[in-house]
């Protein structure tokens, strides 16, 4: 008999993955099922980005195995785009690793710094994928609580200070909690402290944060021990495009560089023709944009108080995290009341954490058509 691998033992299929699943079967026996859970960008790119990727799609090289750090162009404009957004220098020869999605990042930094054992600092609540890919290399993960109370910020006096590595992310997911530049100063300042490699998942930052986008290079010194990955995923409308970074010194990123090209052969030639029409948009593409969330994110807010829930109104990102107010608080059975009583899929908190308990998550990848047929079905 073939057998799995041991590793296969520590992980469990990806909840959303599971939950599609579910939701495909209700709707197959004609069940229309509303799904405010996943952060599945709708809209479409800036103008002239899929006209650019269409004409690259027609030149001679196009279809030929690329660079495994991408186009000249595109690191250019990748640095070029740091400097304007985050006011941050980055080199584009030697400081960019250009990734098809940063979520593929998360498993190169891991396979490239953390070895059996090592220990890794988690937030809780946090991603599922740092988790999942820590517990697939064997390393030992060592959750770091975020409260509510505490701005889900991490009370570093308790942190590990034998950890190899450290993930943090802010604005928060999936909290939208967001971070002053003193935190991140003194967050960085720890990690240098005590040798650990800071690694800032950094994608939602230009999605209804009423505060300066930081990077954490904007700390003087993040450099020498940290990384960060990126994505336009969220702020370019392009997910499926799959079109991320991680940015660091020329160290870490050639070693990073080891793994990665060992498990792709480029990134292909019009996606990356796109990418770089993307970010030469100015600020404009961000204001015209958060109009549309917010619009979306008021529905969401009338929904959160029809069911008593309490959430925060400055949060950033693409999610509204609710924390249930009854006395009966468990986010899997309310999750599970809702999809059946009103056919509308929300996250359960539990996904991300412990931490994560008694809260729901709500999407605002739906258009205002559909979050106000949910709404209506919840207020009927």
């Amino acid at each position: 008999m073939i057998v799995a691998a041991k590793r296969m033992h520590q992980i469990s299929e990806y909840f959303f993955s599971e939950k599609m699943k579910e939701i495909q079967s209700f709707e197959k026996n004609g069940l229309k099922i509303l799904n405010l859970g996943i952060g599945n960008p709708d809209l479409l790119p800036p103008s002239g980005v899929i006209q650019k990727m269409k004409e690259a799609s027609e030149f001679k090289n196009a279809n030929t195995y690329q660079s495994y750090i991408g186009i000249e162009t595109l690191r250019n404009a990748i640095s070029n785009w740091y400097k304007k957004i985050y006011q941050v220098d980055v080199d584009p020869k030697n400081e960019i690793l250009p990734l098809m999605g940063s979520k593929e990042g998360i498993m190169h930094i891991s396979m490239s710094y953390l070895d059996q054992g090592d220990k890794v600092l988690i937030p809780d609540p946090g991603y599922p994928t740092y988790s999942s890919i820590s517990k697939l290399l064997k390393a030992k993960i060592i959750y770091y609580d975020l409260y509510e109370n505490e701005n889900w910020l991490p009370r570093l006096e308790n942190l590990s200070s034998k950890a190899k590595m450290m993930w943090i992310n802010y604005p928060h997911m999936p909290t939208g909690a967001t971070i002053s530049f003193e935190e991140l100063e003194q967050i960085v300042f720890f990690a240098k402290k005590n040798h650990v490699l800071l690694v800032h998942d950094n994608p939602y930052s230009l999605i209804l944060n009423k505060k300066r986008s930081f990077s954490i290079f904007n700390v003087k010194g993040a450099k020498d021990i940290a990384l960060e990955l990126n994505s336009l995923s969220k702020s370019y409308n392009m997910p499926g495009w799959r079109v991320g970074m991680i940015i660091g010194k020329k160290k870490f990123i050639q070693n990073i560089l080891k793994i990665k090209s060992q498990m792709d052969s480029g990134m292909y030639y019009p996606i990356q023709i796109g990418a770089i029409e993307a970010m030469n948009h100015d600020s404009k593409w961000f204001e015209k944009l958060n109009i549309e969330y917010l619009k979306r994110k008021k529905i969401l807010w009338d929904i959160c108080d029809f069911f008593n829930l309490k959430y925060d109104r400055n949060s950033s990102g693409i999610f509204v995290w609710a924390k249930i107010t009854d006395s009966d608080n468990n986010d899997h059975i309310w999750s599970e009341k809702v999809l059946k009583n009103y056919h509308i899929f929300v996250t359960p908190g539990r996904v991300f954490g412990h931490n994560g308990k008694g809260y729901v998550r709500f999407s605002m990848c739906c258009p205002v058509k559909i979050l106000k047929q949910a709404k209506n079905r919840i207020f009927s």
